[in-house]
């Protein structure tokens, strides 16, 4: 039955997130005491106020198709967001809000990307950005990053990567899967190399903007006044706000980019939820202040991370700064056997670490970087210290 199925559909590979995610579950479901650090999952629930709005939302009555592209005072309140939390100047003209970050960035890629165009994309990257551009039939031109320059591209690789076909670069800051974030110089510096290259699109994916554990706030490259008009800045409530399962995700963006992105949704999805979107506003309302207990979790689970894994030898890291995933080196372990098993690759290292210490994690070849892994300490202090026990037990 394969070759019936269309030829996008064979060249697009499962999510590895995911996968493995759904392989620690049946484990669970058949008694396994599996701990789950695969998913970037908050494990908090939303804020009171965001539920209280869900609530008021049911009573008023908002069970209705929305407009496409959002209810005018949910753009209004992210219009307010990005001036106030990004210094960035947005119409509701500008604002697309999808059904999660995941459709606004489909959103984008289908109304800019044509066959055989190129999308930049430095590596390690969020799993399903390379997926998306080979199902938009355009190919990703992969920049390396090392891990001893927190995995961030620089000015020169950017440009030497740039070409005739160049259509769009894809980054993520703070990032997925490194926790690397890009400071206010870094940014700059870049910013002068698309300047050269007014045509070419940049999509700045903003997600995990409030999980930064600096004094500074990350900077926004689309508040580069020069390339503004370049700029698609993505955003949306999964992570801050732990909102992953109500599904509000938006986008800032040039008018005619917009435009394009309501027409494809208007075919594909229509609306986001609509209850979602009014507690959507109340979230976006509220002062970064109030989630500041949750970002100060994480930043006591990133600590405990960063005292456990130094227990654990053969380990190459950086520190995160933002985000709530840590992303070794594991590659001291390729062509070593352990429990009479060779490692040769992270995919096989991620399936021994689910089989023999019951602890999920994410092969590092799903973001492009095959000698690390993901940990994702988005879950609780107790199944973190938990989990990096029993991964040192087996490795020691």
């Amino acid at each position: 039955m394969k070759n019936r199925l269309s030829y996008r559909l064979q060249n697009m590979a499962y999510s590895q997130t995911i996968a493995m995610a759904t392989k620690a579950r049946n484990l669970i479901n058949k008694g396994f005491d599996v701990i789950n650090l695969s998913l970037g999952e908050p494990d908090f629930y939303p804020p009171k106020f965001v539920l209280n709005a869900a609530k008021k939302a049911i009573d008023d009555g908002y069970h209705y198709y929305t407009p496409v592209s959002g209810y005018i005072d949910l753009k209004e309140a992210i219009c307010e967001k990005f001036k106030r939390d990004n210094n960035l100047k947005y119409f509701p003209s500008q604002i697309v809000v999808s059904t999660g970050a995941k459709q606004s960035i489909i959103n984008v890629l289908l109304s800019l990307l044509n066959k055989n165009d190129e999308v930049i994309i430095p590596s390690p990257y969020w799993v399903s950005y390379v997926q998306m551009v080979k199902f938009c039939e355009s190919n990703p031109i992969i920049i390396p990053t090392k891990i001893d320059n927190n995995f961030k591209v620089c000015p020169k690789q950017l440009e030497k990567s740039i070409t005739s076909k160049t259509k769009l670069f894809i980054f993520s800051t703070p990032c997925n899967p490194t926790g690397s974030v890009y400071s206010y110089e870094e940014l700059k510096n870049l910013s002068k190399v698309f300047k050269k290259y007014p045509k070419i699109l940049i999509l700045s994916d903003e997600i995990y903007e409030h999980i930064c554990y600096s004094k500074n706030t990350p900077t926004s490259i689309a508040s580069f006044s020069e390339i503004y008009p370049q700029v698609i800045t993505l955003n949306g409530l999964s992570k801050s706000f732990s909102m992953t399962g109500w599904r509000i995700g938006y986008i800032g963006a040039p008018k005619w980019i917009a435009k394009s992105c309501d027409k494809i949704q208007g075919q594909m999805t229509s609306c986001a939820n609509s209850i979602a979107q009014r507690s959507a506003i109340a979230a976006l309302k509220a002062s970064p202040n109030s989630i500041k207990y949750m970002i100060n979790k994480f930043k006591n689970r990133r600590d405990i991370v960063l005292k456990m894994i130094k227990e654990i030898p053969g380990l190459k890291w950086n520190i995160p700064k933002g985000a709530f995933y840590i992303f070794p080196n594991i590659s001291n372990f390729f062509g070593k056997k352990l429990f009479g098993k060779i490692i040769t690759n992270s995919d096989q290292f991620s399936e021994f670490l689910l089989e023999k210490a019951k602890v999920a994690t994410v092969s590092g070849s799903a973001f492009g970087e095959p000698e690390c892994l993901r940990i994702s300490y988005s879950s609780s202090e107790k199944k973190i210290i938990e989990a990096f026990k029993r991964i040192k037990k087996i490795l020691i």
